[in-house]
């Protein structure tokens, strides 16, 4: 899984000794101004025409939640260490269904591991969608 790196990243990823290292996230990100955001709209499990892939497969939407993230931040010249900060949504109750999302999401991700929240929801938004991804960059 790669994705568009830029040269150098304005986020610079917060690691707090005080805190659990248990995580697999930084706490924070501090942005060095003058920067550019860019707030991205929640990604979504589609294809080109619109349709929801891998319907009832936690981990196939997840990657296709990715792919589509990657293509808009590489639209506006970012990739995914440019992210200072993400919202996972997991339409499930189910805790073993939002490890299973995290799991893809962090294999994207590698080791820039912005802070992020994982939350479980009753619905999303389009028809067979189980998962959805926001996130906030800041452009190199």
């Amino acid at each position: 899984m790669s994705s568009a790196v830029s040269a150098v990243s304005a986020v610079k990823l917060v690691r707090s000794t005080r805190l659990t290292s248990a995580v697999d996230y930084a706490y924070g990100a501090v942005v060095d101004a003058p920067a550019r955001s860019l707030w991205l709209a929640g990604a979504c499990p589609l294809d080109e025409e619109g349709r929801t892939v891998s319907v009832g497969d936690f981990e196939g939407q997840a990657h296709q939640v990715m792919r589509n993230l990657m293509t808009v931040l590489e639209d506006a010249g970012a990739g995914l260490t440019d992210i200072a900060r993400t919202t996972v949504y997991v339409a499930s109750g189910d805790q073993a269904d939002l490890v299973k999302v995290w799991k893809v999401y962090r294999a994207y991700m590698g080791e820039h591991d912005a802070p992020s929240t994982l939350l479980g929801v009753s619905v999303l938004g389009y028809h067979d969608q189980l998962v959805e991804v926001e996130a906030v960059a800041v452009l190199p």
